[in-house]
């Protein structure tokens, strides 16, 4: 039996991760969030109420389980607050839930006018970021000037460094004719967030390292997609982080043999969110179908998603690159109307066949999708549990995708709520409520 679950995205975000999480935390005493910031969007429909969360892991609506933010998470004080406060008035008791790394580094004010000050200089060659800081301040990790959690913790030293951050920062925003960041306001709005953050604080690597000791299951949340990884992804229009499934390691401070089961999250097609290539994207009624169905929006931004055919070629690419044990199949019921479906098997690039993605987006870019075609089944499967319950040629959809990506399909969501699902098979104990295929 699988103790430890990693949940994670196998295509370019939005693939449906935060349900599953909702769904498998019930069988979970810690859930972790590894990589990402607020720039993440998942969420959660529990009959008539809807809950997306951007910071917080999805099984902060569980009871008896703990929610844990790593230190692989850039932390906005102001939007973790207000996500908390947002989960307050539903009377979730979000303070005895939740626990932050002291070592997450602190999004502030320069970072988001610096986010945003580079996307509107790069004009139609931006990345399409959400311009909430994200990426700068991963900038300033890696540069090893980054203020983090644990400097609330000393005031006198937290002022210093915001001195010096706003003096390096600020030149670059003048520069780009923005207004200077006021190092006063950040140091004053400081001191209410230190009394806030300061008994959330955690070792989070220990609690991890307690919760294997003592045998309890522990799920690690992803955020973004794989494609969207900073080094595995259609580079430079990616995130700032590594979204692949070694980042929860790095990212939460455990060994990779904490790590039973990788449950790779991916939609029955293909969205993405944002600039960057997507080979194949559709742009006729279709596309416009599975966008209406879909509801293909995003929880962050609220933009729309670009949509598409489902990717083998950069499905079977992900699932290697995070070990993939099965995958879980998204949004099948969103395909219930349309006759016929394709399926990407291949590209072609400069008039060769190539069966794997290239590195680089401009490449990316020029590849022509070869697809194998598939009849629809033009009936409904949304809220189905059983295998046997889908139409012969959903089924067998789901089967050729399984040969495609060489990944076995071990859940199918058939619907948002949390019981609408068909679990062919899954190693981490029964899901209460939920009946197995046969």
């Amino acid at each position: 039996m699988a103790n430890s679950v990693l949940v994670l995205g196998t295509q370019w975000g939005d693939e449906g991760k935060g349900k599953f999480v909702d769904v498998l935390t019930q069988q979970a005493s810690l859930v972790v969030r590894f990589q990402g910031g607020h720039n993440a969007g998942h969420t959660l429909v529990i009959g008539d109420e809807q809950t997306v969360l951007h910071l917080v892991p999805s099984g902060v609506l569980r009871e008896n389980v703990m929610c844990v933010i790593g230190n692989g998470v850039v932390v906005s004080p102001d939007a973790l607050f207000s996500e908390m406060d947002m989960l307050h008035e539903r009377g979730v008791p979000v303070e005895e839930r939740l626990r932050i790394s002291g070592a997450c580094p602190l999004i502030l004010p320069y970072h988001i006018a610096l986010d945003q000050a580079r996307e509107k200089a790069a004009g139609e060659h931006a990345i399409g970021t959400t311009g909430r800081g994200i990426g700068p301040a991963y900038e300033d990790k890696v540069a090893r000037r980054a203020i983090r959690v644990q400097d609330l913790l000393t005031l006198q030293r937290f002022d210093e460094k915001v001195d010096l951050a706003c003096a390096y920062h600020n030149a670059t925003l003048i520069g780009h004719g923005m207004h200077a960041v006021d190092a006063g306001a950040i140091k004053h709005a400081a001191r209410e967030q230190a009394r806030r953050l300061a008994p959330l604080i955690a070792d989070i690597p220990g609690m991890i390292d307690a919760h294997r000791r003592a045998g309890n299951r522990i799920m690690f949340e992803g955020a973004q997609g794989t494609l969207l990884d900073v080094d595995h992804g259609t580079y430079p229009f990616v995130t700032s982080s590594n979204t692949v499934a070694g980042a929860a390691c790095s990212g939460s401070g455990c060994g990779p043999g904490t790590i039973d089961y990788v449950l790779g999250i991916t939609k029955a097609y293909t969205t993405r969110v944002g600039a960057g290539p997507f080979p194949t994207e559709l742009f006729d009624d279709v596309g416009a179908v599975l966008g209406e169905r879909g509801n293909e929006f995003g929880a962050t931004t609220g933009r729309q998603r670009r949509c598409g055919w489902f990717d083998a070629v950069a499905v079977r690419r992900a699932s290697m690159l995070n070990g993939v044990t099965g995958l879980c199949l998204t949004k099948l019921d969103v395909m219930d109307t349309l006759d016929t479906l394709k399926i990407c098997t291949a590209y072609e690039l400069d008039g060769q066949r190539i069966d794997h993605p290239p590195i680089g987006a401009d490449d990316y870019e020029r590849c022509v999708p070869i697809y194998e075609s598939m009849p629809g089944w033009q009936s409904k499967t949304e809220g189905a549990t059983q295998l046997s319950g889908l139409p012969k040629a959903a089924q067998d959809y789901i089967a050729r995708l399984q040969e495609l990506t060489e990944v076995p399909v071990h859940l199918v969501s058939t619907g948002r709520e949390r019981n609408e699902n068909v679990i062919i098979e899954w190693p981490y104990g029964d899901l209460p409520g939920q009946e197995r295929a046969p």
